[in-house]
Protein backbone atom coordinates (compact mmCIF):
# COMPACT_ATOMS: atom_id res chain seq x y z
CA UNK A 1 0.00 0.00 0.00
CA UNK A 2 2.86 2.37 0.79
CA UNK A 3 4.43 1.46 -2.55
CA UNK A 4 1.26 2.43 -4.35
CA UNK A 5 1.28 5.71 -2.52
CA UNK A 6 4.91 6.25 -3.49
CA UNK A 7 4.12 5.48 -7.12
CA UNK A 8 1.24 7.85 -7.02
CA UNK A 9 3.55 10.47 -5.49
CA UNK A 10 6.01 9.94 -8.34
CA UNK A 11 3.29 10.35 -10.90
CA UNK A 12 2.18 13.49 -9.15
CA UNK A 13 5.77 14.78 -9.22
CA UNK A 14 6.01 14.11 -12.95
CA UNK A 15 2.74 15.95 -13.51
CA UNK A 16 3.98 18.81 -11.33
CA UNK A 17 6.91 19.32 -13.66
CA UNK A 18 4.52 20.27 -16.43
CA UNK A 19 2.51 22.67 -14.21
CA UNK A 20 3.03 26.34 -13.52
CA UNK A 21 4.98 27.63 -10.52
CA UNK A 22 1.89 28.36 -8.43
CA UNK A 23 0.33 25.04 -9.38
CA UNK A 24 3.58 23.25 -8.50
CA UNK A 25 3.61 24.85 -5.09
CA UNK A 26 -0.01 23.83 -4.55
CA UNK A 27 0.69 20.27 -5.62
CA UNK A 28 3.75 20.05 -3.35
CA UNK A 29 1.62 21.22 -0.44
CA UNK A 30 -1.02 18.56 -1.15
CA UNK A 31 1.70 15.91 -1.56
CA UNK A 32 3.29 16.78 1.77
CA UNK A 33 -0.08 16.62 3.43
CA UNK A 34 -0.75 13.12 1.94
CA UNK A 35 2.73 11.89 2.99
CA UNK A 36 2.21 13.17 6.53
CA UNK A 37 -1.11 11.32 6.73
CA UNK A 38 0.49 8.13 5.33
CA UNK A 39 3.35 8.39 7.88
CA UNK A 40 0.85 8.85 10.68
CA UNK A 41 -1.03 5.72 9.57
CA UNK A 42 2.23 3.70 9.43
CA UNK A 43 3.15 4.84 12.95
CA UNK A 44 -0.25 3.74 14.22
CA UNK A 45 0.22 0.38 12.50
CA UNK A 46 3.64 -0.06 14.12
CA UNK A 47 2.26 0.85 17.55
CA UNK A 48 -0.53 -1.66 17.07
CA UNK A 49 1.93 -4.40 16.11
CA UNK A 50 4.11 -3.51 19.11
CA UNK A 51 1.11 -3.72 21.42
CA UNK A 52 0.20 -7.03 19.90
CA UNK A 53 3.72 -8.41 20.50
CA UNK A 54 3.84 -7.08 24.05
CA UNK A 55 0.47 -8.47 25.00
CA UNK A 56 0.92 -11.92 23.31
CA UNK A 57 2.05 -13.43 26.60
CA UNK A 58 -1.15 -12.41 28.38
CA UNK A 59 -4.02 -14.61 28.94
CA UNK A 60 -6.16 -16.07 26.30
CA UNK A 61 -9.04 -13.97 27.56
CA UNK A 62 -7.02 -11.01 27.03
CA UNK A 63 -6.02 -12.42 23.64
CA UNK A 64 -9.66 -12.72 22.76
CA UNK A 65 -10.17 -9.20 23.90
CA UNK A 66 -7.04 -8.14 22.12
CA UNK A 67 -8.07 -10.00 19.03
CA UNK A 68 -11.31 -8.15 19.14
CA UNK A 69 -9.38 -4.97 19.75
CA UNK A 70 -7.04 -5.91 16.96
CA UNK A 71 -9.96 -6.64 14.81
CA UNK A 72 -11.36 -3.26 15.67
CA UNK A 73 -7.94 -1.68 15.14
CA UNK A 74 -7.61 -3.44 11.83
CA UNK A 75 -11.05 -2.29 10.93
CA UNK A 76 -10.11 1.20 11.96
CA UNK A 77 -6.85 0.91 10.04
CA UNK A 78 -8.76 -0.26 7.04
CA UNK A 79 -11.12 2.62 7.45
CA UNK A 80 -8.12 4.98 7.78
CA UNK A 81 -6.53 3.46 4.70
CA UNK A 82 -9.81 3.77 2.90
CA UNK A 83 -10.07 7.40 3.96
CA UNK A 84 -6.49 8.01 2.85
CA UNK A 85 -7.24 6.33 -0.45
CA UNK A 86 -10.28 8.56 -0.85
CA UNK A 87 -8.12 11.53 0.08
CA UNK A 88 -5.53 10.51 -2.50
CA UNK A 89 -8.31 10.16 -5.08
CA UNK A 90 -9.47 13.62 -4.23
CA UNK A 91 -5.88 14.84 -4.50
CA UNK A 92 -5.60 13.21 -7.90
CA UNK A 93 -8.84 14.81 -9.01
CA UNK A 94 -7.66 18.16 -7.76
CA UNK A 95 -4.29 17.62 -9.44
CA UNK A 96 -6.02 16.65 -12.70
CA UNK A 97 -8.25 19.71 -12.45
CA UNK A 98 -5.26 21.90 -11.73
CA UNK A 99 -3.42 20.22 -14.55
CA UNK A 100 -6.29 20.88 -16.97
CA UNK A 101 -6.46 24.45 -15.75
CA UNK A 102 -2.72 24.83 -16.07
CA UNK A 103 -2.89 23.24 -19.52
CA UNK A 104 -5.59 25.69 -20.57
CA UNK A 105 -3.66 28.62 -19.11
CA UNK A 106 -0.50 27.34 -20.79
CA UNK A 107 -2.32 27.10 -24.11
CA UNK A 108 -3.66 30.61 -23.64
CA UNK A 109 -0.19 31.85 -22.77
CA UNK A 110 1.22 30.09 -25.83
CA UNK A 111 -1.50 31.61 -28.01
CA UNK A 112 -0.82 35.04 -26.50
CA UNK A 113 2.88 34.59 -27.14
CA UNK A 114 2.22 33.52 -30.73
CA UNK A 115 -0.08 36.50 -31.28
CA UNK A 116 2.47 38.83 -29.70
CA UNK A 117 5.22 37.39 -31.90
CA UNK A 118 2.99 37.76 -34.97
CA UNK A 119 2.14 41.36 -34.07
CA UNK A 120 5.82 42.04 -33.47
CA UNK A 121 6.68 40.63 -36.90
CA UNK A 122 3.86 42.49 -38.65
CA UNK A 123 4.26 45.82 -36.84
CA UNK A 124 7.66 46.24 -35.22
CA UNK A 125 7.58 48.64 -32.33
CA UNK A 126 9.04 52.04 -33.12
CA UNK A 127 10.70 54.22 -30.57
CA UNK A 128 8.83 57.47 -30.02
CA UNK A 129 10.81 60.63 -30.82
CA UNK A 130 10.22 63.56 -28.45
CA UNK A 131 8.40 66.56 -29.98
CA UNK A 132 11.24 68.93 -29.03
CA UNK A 133 13.72 66.96 -31.17
CA UNK A 134 11.27 67.00 -34.10
CA UNK A 135 10.88 70.77 -33.76
CA UNK A 136 14.64 71.29 -33.68
CA UNK A 137 15.05 69.11 -36.74
CA UNK A 138 12.37 71.08 -38.61
CA UNK A 139 14.01 74.41 -37.77
CA UNK A 140 17.16 73.17 -39.47
CA UNK A 141 15.64 71.22 -42.36
CA UNK A 142 13.08 73.82 -43.46
CA UNK A 143 15.55 76.75 -43.92
CA UNK A 144 18.01 74.41 -45.60
CA UNK A 145 15.36 73.18 -48.02
CA UNK A 146 14.20 76.74 -48.69
CA UNK A 147 17.78 77.86 -49.34
CA UNK A 148 18.27 74.97 -51.73
CA UNK A 149 15.11 75.86 -53.68
CA UNK A 150 16.05 79.57 -53.87
CA UNK A 151 19.59 78.73 -55.00
CA UNK A 152 18.31 76.42 -57.72
CA UNK A 153 15.84 79.09 -58.86
CA UNK A 154 18.50 81.83 -58.99
CA UNK A 155 20.79 79.63 -61.06
CA UNK A 156 18.02 78.81 -63.55
CA UNK A 157 17.08 81.02 -66.54
CA UNK A 158 13.65 81.59 -64.98
CA UNK A 159 15.25 83.92 -62.41
CA UNK A 160 15.76 86.67 -65.04
CA UNK A 161 12.72 85.98 -67.23
CA UNK A 162 10.47 89.09 -67.39
CA UNK A 163 7.50 90.12 -69.52
CA UNK A 164 7.26 93.92 -69.15
CA UNK A 165 4.29 95.87 -70.52
CA UNK A 166 3.74 99.63 -70.35
CA UNK A 167 0.37 101.38 -70.15
CA UNK A 168 -0.73 105.04 -70.12
CA UNK A 169 1.84 106.59 -72.44
CA UNK A 170 0.62 109.42 -74.72
CA UNK A 171 3.45 111.90 -75.19
CA UNK A 172 6.18 109.38 -74.34
CA UNK A 173 6.98 105.95 -75.78
CA UNK A 174 7.40 102.55 -74.15
CA UNK A 175 11.12 102.68 -74.91
CA UNK A 176 11.42 106.03 -73.08
CA UNK A 177 9.76 104.58 -69.99
CA UNK A 178 11.81 101.36 -70.14
CA UNK A 179 15.02 103.38 -70.42
CA UNK A 180 14.03 105.67 -67.55
CA UNK A 181 13.21 102.68 -65.33
CA UNK A 182 16.74 101.30 -65.58
CA UNK A 183 15.45 97.72 -65.80
CA UNK A 184 17.95 95.41 -67.51
CA UNK A 185 17.34 92.02 -69.08
CA UNK A 186 19.90 90.52 -66.68
CA UNK A 187 18.09 91.81 -63.57
CA UNK A 188 16.56 89.15 -61.34
CA UNK A 189 12.78 89.05 -61.21
CA UNK A 190 12.90 88.97 -57.42
CA UNK A 191 14.85 92.26 -57.44
CA UNK A 192 11.98 93.96 -59.28
CA UNK A 193 9.59 92.72 -56.61
CA UNK A 194 11.75 93.81 -53.69
CA UNK A 195 12.78 97.21 -55.18
CA UNK A 196 9.48 98.28 -56.75
CA UNK A 197 9.64 101.75 -55.15
CA UNK A 198 13.14 102.36 -56.52
CA UNK A 199 12.13 101.53 -60.10
CA UNK A 200 8.98 103.64 -59.82
CA UNK A 201 11.06 106.65 -58.73
CA UNK A 202 13.49 106.06 -61.60
CA UNK A 203 10.61 106.07 -64.09
CA UNK A 204 9.52 109.47 -62.71
CA UNK A 205 12.92 110.86 -63.74
CA UNK A 206 11.29 111.32 -67.16
CA UNK A 207 9.82 114.85 -66.83
CA UNK A 208 6.65 113.78 -68.63
CA UNK A 209 5.79 111.20 -65.95
CA UNK A 210 3.72 112.39 -62.98
CA UNK A 211 3.34 108.96 -61.35
CA UNK A 212 4.32 105.35 -62.08
CA UNK A 213 3.18 102.02 -60.64
CA UNK A 214 4.91 98.69 -61.13
CA UNK A 215 2.34 95.85 -60.94
CA UNK A 216 3.40 92.17 -60.74
CA UNK A 217 1.37 89.24 -62.07
CA UNK A 218 2.46 85.64 -61.53
CA UNK A 219 4.73 84.22 -62.78
CA UNK A 220 6.86 86.72 -64.76
CA UNK A 221 4.53 89.47 -65.98
CA UNK A 222 5.14 93.12 -64.97
CA UNK A 223 2.95 96.06 -65.97
CA UNK A 224 4.19 99.66 -65.66
CA UNK A 225 1.18 101.96 -65.33
CA UNK A 226 2.16 105.53 -66.18
CA UNK A 227 0.30 108.81 -65.65
CA UNK A 228 1.71 111.75 -67.63
CA UNK A 229 1.57 115.47 -66.82
CA UNK A 230 -1.06 117.46 -68.68
CA UNK A 231 -0.15 120.15 -71.23
CA UNK A 232 -1.55 123.43 -69.84
CA UNK A 233 -0.15 125.85 -72.45
CA UNK A 234 2.26 126.28 -75.36
CA UNK A 235 5.20 128.64 -75.50
CA UNK A 236 5.04 130.35 -78.89
CA UNK A 237 8.19 131.49 -80.65
CA UNK A 238 7.47 132.43 -84.26
CA UNK A 239 5.88 129.39 -85.86
CA UNK A 240 7.19 126.95 -83.22
CA UNK A 241 5.11 125.74 -80.29
CA UNK A 242 6.66 124.16 -77.19
CA UNK A 243 4.45 122.35 -74.65
CA UNK A 244 4.31 123.67 -71.08
CA UNK A 245 3.47 120.85 -68.62
CA UNK A 246 1.39 121.06 -65.47
CA UNK A 247 4.63 120.51 -63.53
CA UNK A 248 5.95 123.84 -64.83
CA UNK A 249 8.42 122.11 -67.15
CA UNK A 250 8.97 123.60 -70.62
CA UNK A 251 9.45 120.98 -73.33
CA UNK A 252 12.59 121.58 -75.36
CA UNK A 253 11.19 120.03 -78.54
CA UNK A 254 8.51 121.80 -80.55
CA UNK A 255 5.39 120.04 -81.76
CA UNK A 256 3.97 120.13 -85.25
CA UNK A 257 1.11 122.50 -86.02
CA UNK A 258 -1.03 119.52 -87.01
CA UNK A 259 -0.78 118.01 -83.53
CA UNK A 260 -1.95 121.22 -81.79
CA UNK A 261 -5.43 121.09 -80.21
CA UNK A 262 -8.27 123.21 -81.56
CA UNK A 263 -7.99 125.72 -78.72
CA UNK A 264 -4.97 126.24 -76.49
CA UNK A 265 -3.32 128.84 -74.30
CA UNK A 266 -0.36 130.65 -75.88
CA UNK A 267 2.46 132.00 -73.73
CA UNK A 268 4.93 134.55 -75.12
CA UNK A 269 7.71 134.33 -72.54
CA UNK A 270 10.05 131.44 -71.74
CA UNK A 271 11.78 132.37 -68.51
CA UNK A 272 11.73 129.14 -66.47
CA UNK A 273 10.94 130.79 -63.13
CA UNK A 274 8.16 132.94 -64.62
CA UNK A 275 6.67 129.89 -66.34
CA UNK A 276 6.67 127.87 -63.09
CA UNK A 277 4.99 130.78 -61.27
CA UNK A 278 2.43 131.15 -64.06
CA UNK A 279 1.56 127.41 -64.03
CA UNK A 280 1.27 127.42 -60.23
CA UNK A 281 -1.08 130.45 -60.29
CA UNK A 282 -3.05 129.00 -63.21
CA UNK A 283 -3.70 125.74 -61.35
CA UNK A 284 -5.55 127.68 -58.60
CA UNK A 285 -8.20 129.31 -60.81
CA UNK A 286 -11.41 127.70 -62.07
CA UNK A 287 -11.39 125.61 -65.26
CA UNK A 288 -14.01 127.94 -66.87
CA UNK A 289 -11.83 131.03 -66.35
CA UNK A 290 -8.76 129.12 -67.44
CA UNK A 291 -10.43 128.10 -70.72
CA UNK A 292 -11.36 131.77 -71.39
CA UNK A 293 -7.69 132.87 -71.68
CA UNK A 294 -6.29 132.94 -75.22
CA UNK A 295 -2.76 134.25 -74.72
CA UNK A 296 -0.42 135.63 -72.07
CA UNK A 297 2.45 138.09 -72.53
CA UNK A 298 4.66 140.22 -70.35
CA UNK A 299 3.68 143.89 -69.83
CA UNK A 300 6.05 145.18 -67.14
CA UNK A 301 5.67 148.71 -65.78
CA UNK A 302 7.86 150.92 -63.60
CA UNK A 303 5.74 150.01 -60.58
CA UNK A 304 5.07 146.33 -61.34
CA UNK A 305 7.92 144.48 -63.08
CA UNK A 306 5.96 141.15 -63.23
CA UNK A 307 2.83 142.66 -64.81
CA UNK A 308 1.31 140.45 -67.52
CA UNK A 309 -1.41 140.98 -70.11
CA UNK A 310 -4.06 138.29 -70.55
CA UNK A 311 -5.99 138.37 -73.78
CA UNK A 312 -9.33 136.62 -73.52
CA UNK A 313 -11.19 134.82 -76.30
CA UNK A 314 -13.89 137.55 -76.11
CA UNK A 315 -11.15 140.19 -76.93
CA UNK A 316 -11.11 141.61 -73.39
CA UNK A 317 -7.71 142.24 -71.86
CA UNK A 318 -6.69 141.91 -68.25
CA UNK A 319 -3.61 143.50 -66.73
CA UNK A 320 -2.61 141.72 -63.55
CA UNK A 321 0.61 141.03 -61.62
CA UNK A 322 1.85 137.49 -62.26
CA UNK A 323 2.36 136.83 -58.55
CA UNK A 324 -1.27 137.87 -57.79
CA UNK A 325 -3.05 136.29 -60.77
CA UNK A 326 -4.88 133.57 -58.78
CA UNK A 327 -6.04 136.19 -56.25
CA UNK A 328 -7.22 139.00 -58.58
CA UNK A 329 -8.24 137.29 -61.83
CA UNK A 330 -11.46 135.72 -60.39
CA UNK A 331 -12.88 139.27 -60.13
CA UNK A 332 -12.96 139.38 -63.92
CA UNK A 333 -15.97 137.00 -63.84
CA UNK A 334 -17.89 139.58 -61.77
CA UNK A 335 -16.87 142.57 -63.90
CA UNK A 336 -17.51 140.93 -67.26
CA UNK A 337 -21.36 141.21 -67.17
CA UNK A 338 -21.02 145.00 -66.67
CA UNK A 339 -18.96 145.48 -69.85
CA UNK A 340 -20.90 146.43 -72.98
CA UNK A 341 -17.93 146.39 -75.35
CA UNK A 342 -14.43 144.95 -75.46
CA UNK A 343 -12.54 146.46 -72.54
CA UNK A 344 -9.34 146.47 -70.59
CA UNK A 345 -9.53 145.51 -66.91
CA UNK A 346 -6.56 146.94 -65.07
CA UNK A 347 -5.73 145.10 -61.85
CA UNK A 348 -2.23 146.44 -61.36
CA UNK A 349 -2.94 148.68 -58.35
CA UNK A 350 -6.71 148.63 -57.93
CA UNK A 351 -9.38 147.25 -60.25
CA UNK A 352 -10.85 149.48 -62.93
CA UNK A 353 -11.76 149.11 -66.57
CA UNK A 354 -11.82 151.11 -69.77
CA UNK A 355 -12.81 150.33 -73.35
CA UNK A 356 -10.44 149.12 -75.99
CA UNK A 357 -11.06 152.42 -77.89
CA UNK A 358 -9.95 154.37 -74.88
CA UNK A 359 -6.99 152.11 -74.69
CA UNK A 360 -6.13 152.82 -78.33
CA UNK A 361 -6.38 156.56 -77.71
CA UNK A 362 -4.25 156.24 -74.63
CA UNK A 363 -1.78 154.13 -76.52
CA UNK A 364 -1.71 156.72 -79.36
CA UNK A 365 -1.14 159.50 -76.89
CA UNK A 366 1.48 157.50 -75.16
CA UNK A 367 3.06 156.73 -78.50
CA UNK A 368 3.03 160.43 -79.47
CA UNK A 369 4.60 161.34 -76.18
CA UNK A 370 7.18 158.69 -76.67
CA UNK A 371 7.92 159.83 -80.20
CA UNK A 372 8.18 163.45 -79.03
CA UNK A 373 10.55 162.39 -76.31
CA UNK A 374 12.57 160.41 -78.79
CA UNK A 375 12.63 163.36 -81.26
CA UNK A 376 13.68 165.72 -78.52
CA UNK A 377 16.28 163.29 -77.41
CA UNK A 378 17.51 162.91 -80.96
CA UNK A 379 17.64 166.67 -81.45
CA UNK A 380 19.62 167.06 -78.28
CA UNK A 381 21.97 164.33 -79.35
CA UNK A 382 22.47 166.01 -82.79
CA UNK A 383 23.10 169.41 -81.20
CA UNK A 384 25.49 167.82 -78.77
CA UNK A 385 27.21 166.17 -81.68
CA UNK A 386 27.53 169.50 -83.55
CA UNK A 387 28.97 171.18 -80.48
CA UNK A 388 31.42 168.35 -80.06
CA UNK A 389 32.49 168.66 -83.73
CA UNK A 390 32.85 172.43 -83.41
CA UNK A 391 34.88 172.04 -80.25
CA UNK A 392 37.02 169.47 -81.99
CA UNK A 393 37.70 171.87 -84.91
CA UNK A 394 38.63 174.67 -82.53
CA UNK A 395 41.04 172.37 -80.74
CA UNK A 396 42.57 171.32 -84.05
CA UNK A 397 43.03 174.98 -85.15
CA UNK A 398 44.53 175.85 -81.79
CA UNK A 399 46.91 172.96 -82.14
CA UNK A 400 47.94 174.08 -85.63
CA UNK A 401 48.60 177.62 -84.39
CA UNK A 402 50.72 176.30 -81.58
CA UNK A 403 52.73 174.15 -83.98
CA UNK A 404 53.25 177.11 -86.39
CA UNK A 405 54.37 179.34 -83.50
CA UNK A 406 56.81 176.70 -82.41
CA UNK A 407 58.29 176.44 -85.92
CA UNK A 408 58.73 180.27 -86.16
CA UNK A 409 60.55 180.38 -82.88
CA UNK A 410 62.81 177.58 -84.01
CA UNK A 411 63.62 179.42 -87.28
CA UNK A 412 64.46 182.66 -85.43
CA UNK A 413 66.86 180.86 -83.14
CA UNK A 414 68.61 179.19 -86.02
CA UNK A 415 69.00 182.53 -87.95
CA UNK A 416 70.62 184.20 -84.93
CA UNK A 417 73.26 181.58 -84.81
Amino acid sequence: MSKDKKNEGKEILEELKELSEWQKRNQEYLKKKAEEEAALAEEKEKERQARMGAESEKSEDKQDQESEADHEDSESAKEDAKEKAEDSEEVKKEVSKEKSKSTESTEKENQDKKLAKKATKEKPAKAKIPGLHILRALTILFPSLLLLIVSAYLLSPYATMKDIRIEGTVQTTADDIRQASGIQDSDYTINLLLDKAKYEEQIKSNYWVESAQLVYQFPTKFTIKVKEYDIVAYYVSGESHYPILSSGQLETSSVSLVSLPETYLSVFFNDSEQIKTFVSELSQISPELKDAIQKVELAPSKVTPDLIRLTMYDTDEVLVPLSEMSKKLPYYSKIKPQLSEPSVIDMEAGIYSYTVADKLIMEAEEKAKQEAKEAEKKQKEEEKKRLEEKQKKLEEEKKKLEEESNRNQTNQRSSRR
